[in-house]
């Protein structure tokens, strides 16, 4: 097929899923949801073909599946072109929301009203986060980005908690703030480069000098601001705990698994790319908001009692490494982008692992809010006697999301809190001291749940009228093996982005090369 072709049909087939939904009768919600797990299903394999079907050569390290990607003409009088491709960058991120969202679909079974709409919006939502992650043209990922807005704010604002009208408004409050920035940014790029929206032209006439230092720092501040926003980075990560908090499991899945990586992709496929100058420029409070967004989540997560917001906390502290890890730039340093190539891979390697075991901390704690409808954990207690298979389950997630050697969330910090070393000895080691909080919350939060006296808090009952389902064994299994998998074979992701990374980096350090030290 195509490429371009494969690409959209990629991107849209979530979409055309969407419209057949139309056609279902409201009352065959059973129908509906084995469609979409399907639907979703299908976009996995395809995503899994792009990256193991031949098509893409990781030695490269350039846009494919060709030098710079695949377009046609859209908007040809303000030169805006519908231009598709992928790298070792965005082919891994690619791949996570594939599988992300074909578990969440799994997961969605537990919605419980107005499936149809809820399922048209799960898959409008799929194609916007691919389109995201496919998009060469920044126009043409401005809308994408823009199409997430809407289906988020509707399930969480519909299908959410008690204050979901208020989280919802939150979340697009805050989204919109920062593609305003962003949008601001894409015009003052826009008109410098002489009307060029192509994200691999604007970065190649950034590389040549053709923007000033002063565009540059001021564009890079917009970028970093409405990406930080999505990370989410202190101080303007707010909107996220209310959102988590109040959205349905399968929706805070999504929004941990995939959402907040497009934060951490957008600052290394936009605002770095295509300003190099302000990137060098702002490195240093980049490396301080990733320590400060780590130690503060890490605190903010300890002083929880509300299950699913001390997870939330945990997002915001394991995403400030890959901030870290994105913003460790010395210049003319011996051996200094050897030590940047580490930072920034094992940012990426964190985003991919944390996809991984946040998207199970969410679901697990769904599982258990399905039967006791309540997340005090100062209510819970001895959940591994009454449910072992679940409790074994979420303790390999949770120790994931720990960053336990030998599964996925241990290698990403380790690289990231190396890196900082060089850049930084003191802030490395406020970084490290990170692991030992996350230790403390993740412990301590097993120890409340799952260990002690048997639980008998409110709905007791409904733990042994509702056992462990086989549909819910699959998603907590799959992802408790996605995580073993990347915690002992890391090569699987390292392997793809590395020469991808080291291209990028060694560009944006040649960019630079007259500001010196």
């Amino acid at each position: 097929m195509d490429p371009l072709c494969y690409l959209s049909l990629l991107i849209f087939l979530p979409t055309l899923g969407a419209i057949i939904l139309f056609g279902f009768p409201s009352k065959a919600v059973d129908a509906m949801r084995v469609f979409t797990a399907a639907i979703t299903g299908v976009v996995f394999l395809m995503t899994l073909q792009l990256w193991l079907g031949g098509s893409f050569n990781p030695v490269l390290g350039t846009i494919q599946p060709v030098q710079e990607g695949v377009s046609v003409p859209w908007i040809a009088s303000w030169n805006i072109h519908y231009r598709l491709g992928y790298d070792g960058l965005s082919l891994p991120l690619v791949v996570l929301t594939g599988f992300v969202s074909f578990l969440s679909a799994i997961a969605s079974w537990s919605i419980q009203k107005l499936h149809k709409g809820y399922f048209i919006l799960f898959l409008l939502l799929v194609t916007g986060m691919l389109g995201v992650f496919l998009a060469l043209d920044f126009f043409l990922f401005y809308v994408f980005w823009e199409v997430m807005l809407l289906p988020m704010y509707f399930l969480i604002g519909v299908w959410g908690g008690p204050r979901r009208e208020y989280a919802a408004i939150k979340f697009f409050l805050y989204t919109l703030v920062g593609s305003v920035l962003m949008l601001v940014a894409m015009l003052m790029l826009y008109f410098a480069s002489g009307r060029e929206f192509s994200l691999i032209g604007l970065a190649q006439q950034a590389a040549a000098g053709k923007f000033s230092s002063f565009e540059q720092t001021v564009a890079f501040i917009l970028l970093f601001i409405g990406f930080a926003i999505k990370v989410p980075c202190v101080p303007v990560h707010t909107w996220l705990p209310d959102a988590h908090v109040e959205a349905p499991t399968p929706i805070s899945m999504i929004l941990a698994g995939v959402l907040l990586k497009m934060g951490g992709y957008g600052i290394l496929r936009i605002a770095f790319p295509l300003c190099p100058l302000g990137a060098y420029y702002s490195s240093y409070a980049l490396v301080a908001i990733g320590v400060v967004s780590i130690i503060y989540g890490a605190f903010a997560a300890l002083a929880q009692t509300d299950f699913k917001r001390l997870v939330a906390y945990s997002s915001v502290s394991h995403m400030g490494y890959v901030t870290l890890g994105i913003g460790v730039w010395k210049l003319s340093e011996a051996h200094g982008i050897d030590f940047w190539l580490q930072g920034v891979s094992g940012a990426m390697f964190q985003m991919i692992a944390h996809g991984v075991s946040s998207t199970g901390m969410f679901f697990m704690v769904g599982v258990i809010y399905d039967r006791v409808h309540h997340r005090d954990l100062n209510q819970f207690g001895g959940l591994m006697g009454r449910m072992p298979l679940y409790s074994g389950l979420a303790a390999g997630i949770f120790f994931a999301g720990l960053g336990l050697p030998g599964l996925c969330g241990f290698i990403g910090e380790v690289a990231v809190v190396i890196s900082t070393w060089n850049y930084d000895p003191l802030l490395a080691i406020i970084a490290a001291s990170g692991v030992v909080l996350t230790a403390g919350y993740i412990l301590w939060t097993m120890q409340r749940v799952y260990l002690g006296a048997s639980y008998k808090g409110p709905h007791s009952e409904e733990i042994d009228h509702m056992p462990f389902t086989a549909r819910e064994a699959f998603v907590g299994f799959t992802l408790l093996i996605a995580a073993i998998y990347l915690g002992v074979y890391p090569s699987v992701v390292f392997d793809v982005m590395d020469a991808t990374l080291k291209g990028s980096l060694e560009t944006l350090e040649k960019a630079v090369a007259t500001v010196g030290k």
